[in-house]
């Protein structure tokens, strides 16, 4: 029996113990393995019936809720079972040893209920993605970014996207094989042009928020980036609310970079503390002052620290990037000493702490915009959008060239945009996808 014939069965809800465990089977025999449970006839579809669940002995093992999906009306696609028992460990692993014991039935792998519904039809790649996300979200950010690809909302517009370039190289096939007829006007390929610039323009807007959508799904990172003991391992600890780095008096405590994730109003922020920026000797921390300066280039934001009243030396290294030179230890500061800072803050005493949220989030939002919807939230969507947008591109700029040619542009175009939802050539993909995901989802 291959793989995809075996009957799959795992524990879909959380870990035990817990209030309620839902154990999920899916195949040919789904229905077969919940009457050797159950020791009767299958309840209605989709409605839940109270069984009492027993072994090869017909000794009880609990009393739980049934439902049966049969395919192809169920998340899979082929027939499903779920039952409802309670969440020890003693009842789900005498269960699961009734399953092992039912000829054609295995142990899900990671992913496979979510892979089986791709290749049934039930789900895209999009929409699998997106599920995975969902699983995943920590924030209201990544959940309402993640909805948007598990419903198929982007998975629309990227359908509507690939019917226009199939229909305009509908139009420039009639004009090459229909030339002759009077039906067929000799400049009807001329009309899929223009389309084209629009569908260039729709797509080159919508790489442009591509950004946005890693930082949403991925984290806005913020590097804190200062000479030693300029209060950034305090500042780390204020943030999260925890004792998370090493504080003391002595320069060089901080050696590695350290990293905290922060949920700041339904946005993912991971704020990097980082070892003290200078010259030193002892190598261990110039290690740390390398991966310092390395955090600190690929953070989105870095709030460079300085407890001193004079400007830190290494301010013009990060001149091209965007920072904010912030003042530290602000209840020991003097009146005359604040000039020339962005923000001022006193980790120790919660001073300015509120301020430095706010404008961390406003510079999210400058990033992200407002209200926005339908983002590529992967590199790999980027990759193929644009390739997309390379092939439309070449398509219009042939203008000298065989119209057989702009045509497989066009293909080309619409090929790339299939591999995004998975309706072509994706197989190398689906492992490393479906690897994400929880056994039992």
């Amino acid at each position: 029996m291959s793989a995809s014939a075996d009957t799959i069965y795992a524990l879909s809800s959380g870990a035990l113990p817990a209030g309620v465990a839902v154990l999920r089977i899916s195949g040919s025999r789904a229905f077969d393995a919940l009457k050797a449970l159950t020791g009767r006839d299958l309840p209605p579809p989709r409605k839940t019936s109270l069984c009492s669940i027993r072994n090869r002995n017909n000794d009880i093992i609990d009393q739980g809720l049934v439902i049966v999906f049969p395919g192809p009306n169920s998340f899979t696609g082929e027939n499903c079972v779920e039952i409802h028992s309670h969440g020890s460990r003693a009842v789900v692993a005498s269960i699961f040893t009734e399953l092992e014991n039912l000829e054609g039935l295995r142990p899900a792998e990671a992913g496979e209920f979510s892979r089986r519904a791709f290749e049934n039809g039930k789900m895209d790649l999009l929409e699998v993605e997106g599920l995975a996300d969902l699983l995943q979200a920590e924030t209201e950010m990544q959940r309402r970014l993640a909805v948007e690809q598990s419903t198929g909302q982007l998975s629309a517009l990227y359908d509507g996207w690939a019917s226009r370039l199939t229909r305009a190289r509908a139009l420039i096939e009639a004009e090459l094989d229909f030339a002759d007829e009077e039906d067929v006007p000799d400049s009807v390929a001329a009309q899929v042009w223009h389309a084209m610039v629009e569908l260039k323009g729709e797509i080159s807007r919508h790489l442009e928020t591509g950004g946005s959508g890693e930082i949403i799904r991925d984290g806005f990172k913020v590097a804190l980036v200062g000479e030693p003991n300029a209060g950034k391992s305090t500042l780390l600890n204020a943030l999260s609310g925890r004792d998370v780095a090493i504080v003391t008096d002595i320069a060089g405590t901080t050696r590695d970079v350290l990293s905290v994730d922060i949920n700041l109003d339904g946005y993912l922020v991971r704020i990097f503390d980082t070892a003290g920026i200078r010259e030193t000797q002892d190598v261990v921390e110039q290690e740390g002052v390398r991966r310092a300066v390395l955090t600190a280039e690929t953070a989105d934001l870095i709030l460079l620290l300085q407890d001193k009243d004079s400007i830190p030396k290494q301010s013009t290294t990060f001149e091209n990037r965007s920072y904010l030179h912030v003042r530290t230890k602000t209840a020991l500061s003097s009146p005359d000493s604040n000039n020339g800072f962005d923000l001022f803050i006193s980790a120790k005493e919660g001073i300015g702490l509120h301020q430095l949220r706010s404008v961390i989030k406003r510079e999210i939002e400058k990033r992200v915009g407002a209200g926005q919807t339908l983002v590529p939230a992967r590199a790999r969507h980027k990759k193929r959008l644009e390739e997309t947008l390379n092939y439309v591109s070449d398509a219009l700029d042939s203008e000298t060239l065989d119209l057989v040619i702009r045509s497989e542009y066009l293909r080309l175009a619409a090929t790339s945009l299939g591999r995004i939802t998975g309706r072509v050539d994706v197989e190398d993909l689906l492992g490393v996808i479906f690897s994400e995901f929880c056994i039992g989802k």
